[in-house]
Parts: C-alpha cells; sequence; structure tokens
C-alpha cells in the first residue's frame, strides 16, 4: 500500500542505522516489523499466568520423557 508519511530526517536515519535497512522504505518496513513483535511480545507477557489450565514446564518435560521412554521400549520391541 503507497501512502505519504512525514517522517523527521534525523527519525528516519536513526531507524536506517539502527535497522541496518539501505533504503527508506526499508527502515520503516523493519521498524514496523519490530514495533508489531515487541507489542506482541507485551500481550504476550501481560497473558502469561492467566491459563489455569496451562502445563508447567515440569510436566511438559515429564510428558515429554515419558513418551521418549516409551517409544525406546517400543523400538526395542518391549510392550
Amino acid at each position: 500500500m503507497k501512502t505519504t508519511i512525514d517522517i523527521p530526517d534525523q527519525a528516519l536515519a536513526d531507524a536506517m542505522r539502527f535497522t541496518g535497512a539501505k533504503t527508506k522504505r526499508e527502515a520503516v518496513v523493519k521498524a514496523l516489523e519490530q514495533f508489531n513483535r515487541a507489542q506482541k511480545v507485551e500481550a504476550l507477557l501481560a497473558a502469561a499466568g492467566t491459563f489455569p489450565d496451562f502445563p508447567t514446564n515440569d510436566e511438559i518435560e515429564a510428558a515429554d520423557l515419558e513418551y521418549e521412554e516409551r517409544m525406546a521400549k517400543r523400538w526395542a520391541g518391549k510392550p
């Protein structure tokens, strides 16, 4: 989508430097992507602990270990 916007020269120069962008367009796109990613991370962190049935890391690791043991027995020919 083409849009005309007025961006302060120093802000654009900083964005190009920080993102490593070669063009103004690339700098704006990268800056928007980084901003959007940061907002998504912030929303995810805000939701942390709000899922009562979400398994803990220890529960996930225990389930993974149990699965690996079952598969090892299956490949070894044990029921």
